[in-house]
């Protein structure tokens, strides 16, 4: 049945013939670019946003990475400095010539009108595919960084590109052992008021790795017991996923052993300190004597 003119019905367009990603991969290293041109925005910055560079599968998005898009903001209206998008543009292709843009990010809690006229933007540059919005929110601690995902699809009684509602789509954080270290100092320095933060020591980082854990096995026992006393229904694949752990963990482990392995680690983690402030102090004092001699 058509509509007519008068008619205040609110419909969604479809993407149509556009191809729909089920699911975003997102690559430590955009992420390190995001938090860094946050930390670098200036004071009457509400958010920075930029562009995200990647590789499309008929699944899904893998973002590989980023840089970012000078633009203005006020409350009547935003522009893009075009010319400087397209010169890094043109830049990023010549050194990572199989990635496509793939979508925008910006940073905040929250999307506003402003958030349609760029996802419609972005979208006029990924052709037929559907452009992907991340939202990162510097000041969650929630899982993932605090990063949704999204799509977007004109809305209204008659569609409009400033008119968009955003679909949220699942976000995988995909990072490396020696990535999380430097993610969590720049995501520790985008909370602090100068946007600095001090370099922890071994021995600084082990013990907010240890008081981590035990936040961790806190959740836990409050799951189990919240379990046992009825209040929450268990999940059978996490019983089983729990399991799994404390018999790969455990295993082997005598009483006490555990312990002494702990111990050796500390030992080990003191003298590899020890042995760096060792080497920088020689190294200081050979500066010294190389500038008096």
């Amino acid at each position: 049945m058509s509509l007519g003119a008068s008619s205040s019905a609110v419909h969604i367009n479809a993407p149509g013939a556009q191809r729909l990603p089920v699911a975003v991969r997102l690559d430590a290293t955009a992420v390190f670019t995001i938090l860094d041109h946050h930390l670098r925005k200036r004071d009457n910055q509400k958010r920075v946003i930029g562009t995200l560079m990647g590789i499309r599968t008929e699944s899904d998005v893998q973002v590989r990475s980023a840089f970012a898009v000078l633009h203005s903001e006020t409350a009547d209206q935003v522009a893009i400095d075009e010319e400087y998008f397209q010169n890094m543009l043109e830049v990023t292709q010549k050194v990572q010539t199989r990635e496509q843009i793939v979508g925008w990010y910006s940073t905040g809690s929250e999307l506003n009108n402003f958030s349609a006229l760029f996802q419609n933007y972005y979208a006029q540059q990924t052709g037929p595919h559907q452009a992907i919005h991340l939202l990162v929110d510097t000041g969650d601690r929630t899982k993932e960084f605090g990063i949704k995902a999204y799509l977007g699809s004109p809305m209204g009684v008659s569609a409009k590109p400033d008119n968009c509602v955003f679909v949220p789509v699942p976000v995988t954080l995909r990072q490396a052992d020696g990535e999380r270290p430097g993610l969590n100092l720049l995501r520790t320095a985008s909370e602090e008021p100068n946007h600095t933060t001090p370099v922890l020591t071994d021995l600084q980082n082990l013990e907010r790795s240890l008081l981590d854990v035990i936040s961790m096995i806190d959740r836990v026992q409050n799951y189990v017991q919240s379990v046992i006393d009825g209040d929450i229904q268990g999940d059978p694949a996490i019983g089983r996923f729990l399991l799994d752990t404390l018999n790969t963990t455990t295993e082997g482990l005598e009483k006490g052993k555990l312990e002494s392995l702990f111990n050796i680690h500390v030992q080990d983690t003191l003298m590899v300190s020890y042995l760096a402030n060792l080497v920088r102090s020689q190294a200081e004092v050979s500066s010294r004597l190389t500038l008096v001699t």
